[in-house]
């Protein structure tokens, strides 16, 4: 199969998370960036990456780079794209999405209209047509500028990928899938250790942990753009990466993987979508204040995303509820924990400094993963 360049875009200060995940999936990895990762593959790449990887928002087919600081310069270098490689003469094809930091393009909505022309006017010129019916299958198009590069790449993926397909629902503030699988990544959590989120809402830290546990691949259960693409992939490649995923689960583990939350409601939103991703039988949910945080076992996880103030409560309401989680985790002989928040305040009323601490925006939203690192359990005899 024709090698070919991918991106995979990510949260920014993930990068390294999302780079191990393809280098385990056995792909060479071509450059790493702020807020993205791309790598070489093939069409069977392009499956595999978006069932099996967990920290990626999407996957793009490159098309080119360039650079670019006139309008007349943008029009002709993505004309010079080799657009008919990708599209037939029968594809929808549009630029879904522009983005500009630090270039002297910076215009969305003009970036996105000269490109739309100089691809008619290429795969015009390639067909011999005048007029595209664009009735066949979407190519949708995202181009991302910085300092006057252009990098231009079509969309495989459509729905972003943390749409994993379990969450209908969700609790007041939710984290993303992709984000708490990162998260859950950057800790030395494995499935034979304890995992508890005790401000769990709509169980996306569990709901993905138990998905790792039983490795279940996160895109099994949704639609990619990419698979309508049978001028580029086979459908027997996607039939082929889905059999491999199924033949990867492991349903019969036994794991201890709790979620608690003060809200009974959004527990029951919390079990509904541990249903949908099939993982309900690995998951204890229950109402539970932070302050009632007790487990008898020693060295397990607590991983979590507490209120930040900024949409559920109010900041005054914040001192107290750290402070209740603190005195409950100091109960915990041996633990970790593990707490995604912007709450600036967060680490003096928890009632002790993080051993790490790492800087993550989620969205526009500057936030902290504040890590309490317990000591390493003693080995095992074998």
């Amino acid at each position: 199969m024709k090698m070919m360049e991918l991106i995979a875009p990510c949260h920014f200060g993930l990068e390294a998370v999302l780079k191990r995940e393809i280098i385990d999936l056995g792909y060479e990895i071509s450059e790493v960036e702020d807020g993205r990762v791309s790598f070489y593959g093939d069409a069977d790449a392009i499956c595999r990456a978006n069932i099996f990887l967990r920290t990626a928002e999407r996957v793009l087919l490159k098309v080119g780079s360039f650079k670019a600081v006139t309008f007349e310069e943008l029009f002709d270098k993505t004309k010079a794209l080799a657009w008919e490689e990708y599209i037939p003469e029968n594809g929808k094809f549009w630029v879904a999405k522009a983005a500009s930091v630090g270039s002297k393009l910076f215009s969305p909505s003009d970036i996105q209209s000269i490109m739309k022309k100089a691809m008619v006017r290429r795969l015009q010129e390639k067909y011999h047509v005048e007029w595209f019916p664009e009735d066949g299958a979407p190519y949708p198009v995202r181009v991302f500028l910085k300092k006057d590069i252009v990098t231009v790449g079509i969309d495989t993926s459509g729905v972003s990928l943390h749409k994993r397909g379990y969450r209908e629902v969700s609790g007041k503030a939710p984290i993303t899938e992709t984000l708490a699988a990162a998260l859950i990544m950057l800790t030395p959590w494995k499935k034979d250790r304890i995992f508890v989120d005790p401000f769990c809402g709509s169980g996306t830290f569990p709901i993905e942990a138990a998905m790792m546990a039983a490795n279940i691949a996160p895109g099994m259960n949704r639609e990619f753009t990419s698979e309508a693409w049978t001028n580029l992939i086979p459908k027997k490649t996607w039939y082929d990466v889905i059999e491999e995923a199924n033949d990867l689960i492991e349903d019969g583990i036994e794991v201890d993987i709790q979620g608690y939350d003060v809200d009974p409601s959004v527990i029951k939103i919390a079990r509904r979508n541990a249903r949908e991703a099939g993982v309900d039988h690995l998951i204890h949910f229950q109402e539970r204040d932070v302050k009632e945080l007790r487990h008898p076992k020693k060295y397990g996880f607590v991983i979590t995303n507490p209120p930040y103030g900024e949409r559920l409560e109010d900041k005054k309401d914040l001192p107290a509820l750290y402070r209740a989680f603190g005195e409950s985790f100091r109960t915990l002989d041996s633990w970790s924990a593990y707490m995604i928040t912007s709450y600036e305040d967060a680490e003096k009323y928890f009632g002790r400094n993080a051993d790490k601490n790492r800087k993550i925006y989620n969205g526009m939203l500057k936030t902290y993963y504040y890590q309490f690192l317990g000591p390493k359990p003693p080995r095992k005899n074998k």
